[in-house]
């Protein structure tokens, strides 16, 4: 599993290192809302962003978001009609009144059903090569609309509640930002007190340059970039978006007080703020025993803080502009096995993606009475990389080259799912 891919001599506690302290340093008391004031009408207009729901272990969808009611797939749960076409299981009542502004892909056909191959492809659009390492999407997505990220004082890709893939040939400047819940960086507890902290980061940033000045590389440039995002970090009131417990109760109520709840509402404060993608994790979802009982209890946290999740963008008028998504790596297995679970499939299974001028209220795709095989076109990682990268504005024609100067497509080469745009 890749978390953060560094160059040589970086590791992901060496990055971190530089950030100790910032999840403890004091900032002047002042609103989110204030803060953003002077950057309103360019977020509004100019600001494109996403959030990525992940759901790590690969979710059962064919209980959730393509159900096969009366079949021996079927499982236990009914399903119930939506605010868009089609059902999904009747553990998710509050996402169904919001399903007018998602639309359901149940065509995903895949082609990696191992946990580590499944993160990564579905990540990156790109199958494991052990000659490459491919940028994961929040990587992507920071590396493309950096240019429109200049008043951006905190990290352009931030995974909230667990790891993300990392950057890949993209270089470390645009790496995972990880922090929990609660917006505290992970592995990050200040040793020093603050004027000392300062001092020290500010006598390494002339080392640091001093190293670019003798063109010391490739991977002293890199360290540079993450030193400097690391200064604006320290100081930047932008880091209040990362602190929950500013909102209300009411709010915080809305979206559920667990940890993926708190996520969500974080991602929001987050893509607010100017961040352009946001990955909120949630685990678990490695099913292959008590299935049904399992989901009884993990639904209605994704019940709740999924459907606040959209409805907040939505009313506060960020939706248009901010794509979100809900995948895992695969799906599961339609057979319930002797467990009364299900086992690890790519073959047939769905996923949920909405906002950002991406059509509302749709289901693109169908498999089969028993779900066991797509039948209609069927689409991949690579298409639904590309998809997000279109609702964003990014160019599909886009090349990357890699370190070992082979060139690399961006979104693996993958096709716009065109039923998503009207």
């Amino acid at each position: 599993m890749h978390t953060f891919a560094t160059p040589r001599g970086m590791n992901r506690r060496h990055f971190l290192t530089h950030l100790a302290g910032a999840s403890a340093l004091a900032v002047p008391a002042l609103s989110l809302t204030r803060a953003l004031t002077s950057h309103a009408a360019t977020l509004k207009s100019n600001h494109k962003s996403c959030i990525l729901l992940w759901m790590g272990g690969g979710p059962p969808t064919i209980d959730i978001w393509d159900m096969k009611p009366g079949a021996p797939t079927g499982g236990t749960f009914k399903p119930i009609s939506t605010a868009g076409e089609g059902q999904i299981t009747e553990l998710l009542p509050k996402v169904a009144k919001q399903m007018h502004r998602l639309s359901i892909v149940r065509s995903m056909s895949t082609r990696e059903a191992d946990h580590q191959r499944g993160r990564y492809y579905m990540h990156t659009g790109f199958v494991p090569n052990p000659n490459v390492e491919h940028p994961s999407y929040g990587s992507v997505v920071a590396h493309e609309l950096a240019s429109n990220l200049r008043y951006l004082e905190i990290p352009p890709f931030v995974s909230i509640g667990g790891a993300s893939e990392g950057p890949g040939f993209l270089g470390m400047a645009y790496a995972p930002f990880q922090v929990d819940s609660n917006g505290r960086v992970r592995n990050a507890k200040a040793s020093v007190e603050e004027a000392r902290m300062m001092d020290r980061v500010q006598l390494l940033d002339v080392l640091e340059r001093r190293f670019v000045r003798e063109n010391r590389g490739p991977a002293a440039a890199e360290h540079t970039k993450v030193l400097q995002s690391t200064l604006s970090l320290l100081t930047s009131k932008q880091m209040e978006a990362f602190k929950v417990g500013d909102e209300s109760s009411q709010n915080r109520e809305w979206y559920g007080d667990t940890g993926f709840g708190r996520g969500c509402l974080m991602a929001r404060r987050l893509v607010e703020t100017g961040v352009p993608f946001v990955e909120v994790n949630l685990g678990g979802w490695d099913l292959h025993q008590n299935c049904a009982t399992r989901l009884q209890a993990k639904l209605p946290e994704v019940d709740q803080a999924m459907s606040a999740l959209v409805d907040d963008l939505a009313m506060r008028g960020l939706l248009e502009n901010t794509t979100v998504l809900w995948m895992g790596e695969f799906g599961r297995t339609p057979r319930i096995n002797g467990d009364a679970g299900r086992d690890h499939w790519a073959r047939s299974w769905s996923v949920v993606v909405g906002g950002g001028g991406i059509q509302g209220g749709k289901v693109v795709g169908a498999t089969n009475e028993d779900g066991t095989q797509v039948t209609s076109e069927p689409y991949s990682s690579e298409d639904l990389m590309a998809t997000v990268c279109g609702a964003m504005g990014i160019s599909l024609d886009k090349t990357f080259k890699a370190n070992n100067g082979r060139p690399m497509p961006i979104a693996g080469g993958g096709k716009l799912i065109g039923e998503l745009f009207g």
